[in-house]
């Protein structure tokens, strides 16, 4: 079965260009010109979004905080702003990536390809880790406090369960975007500071300790007392 791509972009001349090579490559591809219209298809569930940052009736940020509330595949940004603001705004909707216009077709194909690849293998089954409190299942991709489930984005959880899986090992910020979001991916290690606060905010909020340990000048690390 082909992999299905849900591609959300009002310019229509980019829209057809992108559905027509995804096509050709073997995709089967949806397509949306409005945050309303592609919040009614992700409801489909497919396999990987190509998101516009800037739609007509509301931001593509917008549309993937909405869609990340049932939809957990990838999410990669298409945006004319390549900022550092722009790009973290981004990964703090819940995007996965941020790719810059112009678009190279053949570059965009890979990084579908390599994120899809990504997913599948994180996806693959794995084993329920437990403390008396705190519980990360791994095949579900759910994070628990006291039986309530805490909900992540899905880079988020990727960063938890690596850093979980390595229990007491020093993690390089660059490292861990290396293994989080590959290698050819754009962006920098600044975007791991930020889905770590992020998680850490959203344990604090449940009530939660965040295992997760700042080893200044070094990177981070998951505490062994809750490994």
């Amino acid at each position: 079965m082909p992999d299905r791509l849900l591609i959300v972009d009002d310019e229509e001349a980019l829209r057809d260009q992108l559905s027509g090579h995804f096509r050709r490559a073997g995709y089967e591809v949806a397509t949306a010109g409005s945050g309303r219209e592609a919040l009614e298809k992700a409801a489909a569930g497919p396999d990987l979004i190509l998101l516009d940052v800037m739609l007509p009736d509301m931001s593509g940020l917008e549309v993937c905080r909405r869609v990340r509330r049932d939809v957990a595949c990838p999410i990669l940004f298409l945006s004319a702003l390549g900022r550092d603001e722009d790009k973290l705004s981004g990964f703090a909707a819940g995007g996965d990536e941020y790719i810059t216009k112009p678009i190279s077709l053949p570059v965009l194909e890979a990084q579908v390809a390599a994120s899809l690849r990504r997913d599948r293998r994180r996806a693959a089954p794995a084993s329920v880790r437990f403390d008396e409190e705190l519980t990360i299942n791994y095949t579900d991709r759910t994070l628990r406090f006291r039986g309530q489930e805490i909900p992540l984005a899905r880079k988020e959880f990727d960063i938890l369960a690596l850093l979980s899986q390595n229990p007491g090992v020093v993690l390089s910020k660059e490292r861990i975007y290396e293994r989080v979001w590959g290698f050819d991916s754009e962006g920098d290690s600044a975007t791991v500071s930020e889905h770590v606060r992020r998680v850490r905010g959203k344990l604090s909020a449940a009530g939660a300790r965040c295992p997760i340990e700042t080893v200044w000048g070094c990177g981070y690390r998951w505490s062994r007392q809750e490994a």
